[in-house]
C-alpha cells in the first residue's frame, strides 16, 4: 500500500501564493482569485506560518519574492500545472462544428433556441457561419447547412426538410386603421411594402389576394428578411416572411397579420449535410436537434396572430 502524503498546505493558501507571486501584487492577485485582498494577505500570511518562512518582502510599491519563496514558486506552479493536465485528460474536449446559416434564419430562429441546444449538447460546441451565399463544406470548414431552396441539392448531401415556406404579411399592430382589426385585402397596396431578396410581393398580392399587378405601389426595399421584418416591427410598412421565422414575434404580439391570407412557396428550408463527414456523431446530433425542434414546433401549431 502507497504511503500517505505528508500534510499539505491549504490548497487555497497555496494558489494564493502562486497567484501572488506571479502578480507581485496582492490586490491582483486577489482579482484573479476573485476574492479580497485581505483574503489573499491573510493565507500568505497563515501559508508562512504553516511553513515556518518568509515567502514575501513587502515593498512600498508591492512585493518580492524572498529566496525562499523563489525556490518555492516553480515547483508550487509545476503542480497546480500537472493538477490541471490531469483534469483536463479526464474531461472531453467539445467538439467544435460550424454551422451555415443566412442571417435572418440566424436572427430569428437559430439564435433564440440555442440555449436550448446547449443545455441538451454541452460538448458540442457551435461555431456560427451567417451569410447569404452558398458555403462550400470543403474549403469554408462547414459541417452543416441550412439553406432554403428547392429539392435536388446535389449528391453526396444529406438533405432533411426542416420547414415549408408559408408566406404570411405580417405588420405592427400600431399599423392598423382606428378602431380596425384589420386591413381589407384592397387596401394592402395602399401601405408601404416592405421588400426583401425574395421579391415575393407582385406572387403574393396575385395568389393571395387576388389582385392584378400593381403599378409602382409604395416599397422599402432590404438584402435580408430579418431587416424586412425589424422594419415592419418597428411600424414602416408590411412585410412578407415564412411563418416559422415570425412565429415568436406573432406569439408575443409585436407583430399581427393584417390579412389572413398565406401563399405556399417553393423554397422550403432544407437541413443539408455531406455524406462523408469530419465528425459525424456531433454533426448527427446537430442534425436530429434541429429537425426534432422543427417538428415539435410545427405539432405545436402557435395559434395564428391574423386579426378578423
Amino acid at each position: 500500500m502507497p504511503d500517505a502524503l505528508p500534510r499539505l498546505p491549504p490548497l487555497k493558501a497555496l494558489r494564493a501564493f502562486e497567484a501572488a507571486a506571479r502578480h507581485l501584487n496582492f490586490r491582483l492577485a486577489a482579482e484573479e482569485l476573485n476574492v479580497t485582498q485581505g483574503a489573499v494577505a491573510q493565507h500568505i500570511r497563515a501559508l508562512e506560518a504553516d511553513l515556518g518562512v518568509k515567502l514575501f518582502e513587502r515593498l512600498p510599491r508591492g512585493l518580492a519574492l524572498t529566496h525562499a519563496g523563489q525556490g518555492y514558486l516553480p515547483n508550487i506552479r509545476r503542480a497546480f500545472e500537472l493538477v490541471a493536465e490531469a483534469t483536463l485528460g479526464l474531461r472531453p474536449e467539445p467538439a467544435r462544428l460550424t454551422i451555415s446559416v443566412t442571417p435572418s434564419f440566424a436572427t430569428k430562429w437559430l439564435i433564440p433556441r440555442l440555449p436550448q441546444f446547449v443545455a441538451q449538447h454541452p460538448l458540442v460546441e457551435l461555431r456560427i457561419l451567417a451569410n447569404e451565399s452558398l458555403s462550400n463544406f470543403q474549403s469554408d470548414g462547414v459541417d452543416i447547412a441550412v439553406r432554403q431552396g428547392r429539392l435536388p441539392f446535389g449528391p453526396g448531401l444529406v438533405v432533411d426538410r426542416l420547414f415549408a415556406q408559408q408566406v404570411i404579411a405580417v405588420c405592427a399592430p400600431a399599423l392598423l386603421p382606428a378602431g380596425t382589426n384589420g386591413i381589407e385585402p384592397a387596401e394592402i397596396p395602399s401601405h408601404t411594402l416592405l421588400h426583401d431578396t425574395h421579391n415575393l410581393w407582385p406572387e403574393f398580392l396575385e395568389q393571395a389576394l387576388g389582385l392584378k399587378p400593381l403599378i409602382q405601389p409604395r416599397r422599402m426595399r432590404f438584402n435580408q428578411t430579418g431587416l424586412a421584418i425589424e422594419a415592419a416591427a418597428a411600424g414602416q410598412g408590411i412585410a412578407l416572411a415564412s411563418r416559422f421565422l415570425v412565429a415568436g414575434d406573432l406569439a408575443s404580439g409585436r407583430l399581427i397579420q393584417p390579412v389572413a391570407a398565406e401563399m405556399s412557396g417553393s423554397h422550403d428550408f432544407y437541413v443539408v449535410l455531406p455524406r462523408r463527414q469530419r465528425h459525424p456523431e456531433p454533426t448527427d446530433a446537430v442534425r436530429r436537434w434541429l429537425i426534432a425542434t422543427a417538428e415539435a414546433e410545427a405539432r405545436a401549431d402557435a395559434p395564428k396572430a391574423f386579426c378578423d
